[in-house]
């Protein structure tokens, strides 16, 4: 008699499983209480306008030339050996500290050029360099 008797099993649900849709709008919640604060400022505040531009401030670049013969050039300008140490100390005064280069004629003995790095460096300049020319050929 087993033909005209269902299972327990084979009965049709007429429900809707509540448990997906609690816990979807669950974490849709729990979304929102985060989000929101972070979305809305707590203090409005008018900020003033500024312009922020930045200053292109180069130092300026001291040349120094030292001859044949040995005299010293400021910028082509020919300064005695008594005056170049007060010169020396003047730039390094300055604000932005300007850059040194020394260009030392090749006859010119070493003494001359070392006297005139040991002034700047008594002097507090820091950026010194020696300008040369570049081989033949490279």
């Amino acid at each position: 008699m087993a033909f005209g008797t269902q299972d327990d099993t084979d009965d049709v649900m007429n429900e809707i499983n509540m448990t997906p849709l609690v816990d979807v709008m669950l974490v849709l919640l729990i979304i929102f209480i985060i989000t929101v604060p972070v979305m809305k400022h707590a203090v409005n505040i008018d900020l003033p306008r500024a312009t922020n531009q930045p200053q292109d401030t180069k130092p300026e670049t001291v040349r120094l030339s030292v001859d044949a013969a040995g005299s010293y050039y400021w910028n082509e300008n020919k300064v005695a050996d008594q005056d170049l140490a007060p010169m020396l100390k003047a730039a390094a005064a300055k604000t932005p500290q300007p850059e040194l280069h020394i260009r030392g004629d090749k006859a010119v003995r070493y003494e001359k050029v070392a006297q005139a790095m040991a002034a700047a460096q008594q002097a507090g300049l820091r950026k010194i360099g020696f300008i040369t020319e570049p081989q033949a050929g490279q």
